[in-house]
């Protein structure tokens, strides 16, 4: 199936553009790399990976990115920066299987994108769709950071956990939760249950064929917009401690 340009320009980047979702192909090279995850494969059908998935793949990047405009301007950036590479970081692992078997995209706060911190996050592959938000892998200061300030607002976070059109849409994160409550945290505390936890955030799972359809990036815009409160919440903590001091002008002698 031919691929063809979109009539409207996004506001984010510039350039001919692959429509905003998948075709089957995209499914079926997925699934052939998952039998074959060696580069030889790889190599050989580079040209189909960059037209059937980095290409759509950018395309719907750029289309949520736009939208975040309205519900998430501190998550914007160029669709390339939001893209993850299909090739596997192997040098610490015992797996050397040098690709990815899906195609993901992580929209993390501005000026944290070396520190993970709280955002958005979707991931397609033969599995079927996986779309969440949320802070996953915190560093050690953001993860203080986040459970210093659950120890005053976690009754409000618990109520946007609790929004009964999140709950139908998304599961929550198991955690990774500690067995015990972390060095310098009170042993008591309503909020303990939270505080405990070493991540927070919530998932949806859709089907693989949802990606096939020219609404998918709509599908995606609609969970990321429901769960934009607690992104913010979550990020609230980390960017406050972004901003500069003001320089002290007068001081009293």
């Amino acid at each position: 199936m031919p691929h063809r340009t979109q009539s409207k320009a996004p506001l984010i980047d510039s350039g001919p553009l692959a429509l905003p979702y998948f075709n089957k192909e995209a499914i079926t090279f997925l699934r052939g790399l998952k039998k074959n995850n060696d580069r030889e494969w790889f190599n050989a059908r580079k040209p189909t990976y960059e037209r059937e998935l980095k290409e759509p793949m950018l395309a719907i990047i750029r289309r949520i990115t736009d939208a975040m405009l309205d519900f998430a301007p501190g998550h914007v950036r160029p669709p390339e920066k939001s893209f993850f590479r299909i090739y596997r970081d192997t040098r610490f692992s015992n797996d050397k299987r040098p690709y990815k078997t899906h195609v993901a995209a992580w929209w993390s706060h501005n000026g944290m994108e070396k520190t993970s911190g709280a955002g958005y996050y979707f991931q397609v592959s033969p599995e079927g769709v996986v779309i969440a938000g949320g802070a996953y892998m915190p560093e050690k200061e953001q993860l203080a950071a986040i459970r210093h300030w659950l120890l005053d607002h976690h009754t409000e976070f618990r109520k946007l956990l609790n929004r009964p059109a999140v709950k139908v849409a998304f599961s929550l994160f198991e955690g990774n939760a500690l067995t015990r409550p972390p060095k310098g945290f009170p042993a008591v505390h309503p909020a303990l249950d939270l505080i405990r936890c070493r991540q927070w955030g919530l998932s949806a799972e859709v089907p693989y064929e949802e990606a096939l359809k020219p609404k998918f990036a709509d599908i995606v815009i609609r969970h990321f917009r429901l769960i934009a409160p607690i992104v913010d919440a979550l990020n609230s903590p980390l960017v406050a401690a972004q901003k500069p001091r003001r320089p002290i002008l007068f001081a009293l002698k």
